[in-house]
């Protein structure tokens, strides 16, 4: 109990949405980094997920509901990759908790520029807004 209210005391308090200089560990997929969280307290792992607020990315591997999907996928993380590894500047900013509970939402800033800006103007993700995703598998 103590730790939840530890955790909750530490997300609450980003409610302001501000910037962090975590480390991002490895990029899950495009909308989805795993970020260095030392603040944790042991026994707790000092990482989370990240869950990149404001996008739809499409699903790859088996999560993919076909193949056009997935190679979409496979597209997004690696422009994803490539933008965190290039970068000279990285910031977190964590906003919630996300629906399901293991995730944490917010945004990346990559040298000064958000990576779900980046992801849609470079054609690898869609606005979300948390409702019903539209299929990546009807696009030509």
């Amino acid at each position: 109990m103590r730790m939840f209210l530890f955790l909750l005391a530490v997300f609450s308090l980003s409610a302001a949405a501000e910037v962090y200089p975590y480390k991002v560990n490895r990029v899950i997929d495009g909308d989805t980094v795993e970020i260095q969280t030392p603040f944790l307290p042991a026994p707790l792992k000092p990482v989370l997920a990240l869950r990149i607020l404001g996008v739809d990315t499409p699903e790859k591997g088996k999560r993919a509901k076909c193949s056009s999907e997935a190679a979409k996928g496979e597209l997004a993380t690696k422009f994803a990759i490539e933008k965190i590894q290039s970068a000279t500047l990285i910031q977190v900013e964590i906003i919630d908790w996300d629906k399901y509970g293991g995730r944490i939402l917010g945004d990346l800033f990559i040298d000064e520029q958000r990576l779900s800006d980046l992801l849609i103007q470079n054609g690898h993700a869609r606005a979300y807004d948390g409702g019903t995703k539209e299929s990546w598998c009807n696009e030509v």
